[in-house]
């Protein structure tokens, strides 16, 4: 396998960084909190063994990824759609994220529901696992989806983010008594 180049760039959006990672073929990575200072991780390793770092924002405004985060985050209906994405994970796991796409801008939907749309009813609970390893939150948007009771259920970086990001989309009736299993 030969070296890959991994473009990296980050963001001040709604007072937190947001460090935006892209390939040669499109955005592969959104992170923030602490794993802002992991960006070697198992992810990284697993999929690009061989790789550079390269600091490059031109990179990301050519993908139109800055834009529209910047408009996202001015709390502007935003789908993502045309953004180049090079999703890296196992087929499921890319099946279930490619169903996360298909949730629109001010709509929540619950795991049981997700699982369904990717046609696997009974797959809830991996759907859920599946949910929370997403590489492109924001892009991908997990944090639309909640409990089957109709509150928040764990986001990678913590319930009050998760609250935050729906707000910015008009949502503001779900319950913020879930449980945080993920709090950066």
């Amino acid at each position: 396998m030969s070296e890959i180049t991994i473009y990296r760039h980050t963001l001040n959006l709604g007072n937190r960084d947001w460090t935006l990672w892209a390939s040669e073929k499109g955005l592969v990575r959104i992170s923030f909190g602490l794993e802002e200072r992991l960006p070697e991780g198992k992810w990284l390793n697993t999929y690009a063994p061989r790789h550079r770092y390269q600091e490059d924002q031109t990179v990301f405004m050519q993908l139109g990824i800055t834009r529209e985060m910047e408009s996202y985050f001015g709390g502007a209906a935003v789908s993502f759609k045309d953004i180049p994405l090079d999703i890296w994970g196992t087929p499921f796991q890319q099946e279930v994220w490619k169903g996360l796409a298909t949730i629109a801008h001010g709509e929540v939907i619950t795991y049981r529901e997700l699982a369904g749309r990717i046609g696997r009813p009974q797959a809830m609970r991996a759907v859920g696992t599946a949910n929370g390893q997403n590489p492109l939150p924001v892009i991908l948007p997990c944090h639309r989806v909640i409990g089957t009771n109709g509150t928040l259920t764990g986001y990678r970086g913590g319930l009050k983010l998760k609250q935050e990001l729906l707000a910015l989309e008009g949502i503001n009736h779900v319950g913020a008594a879930g449980h945080e299993r993920f709090a950066f």
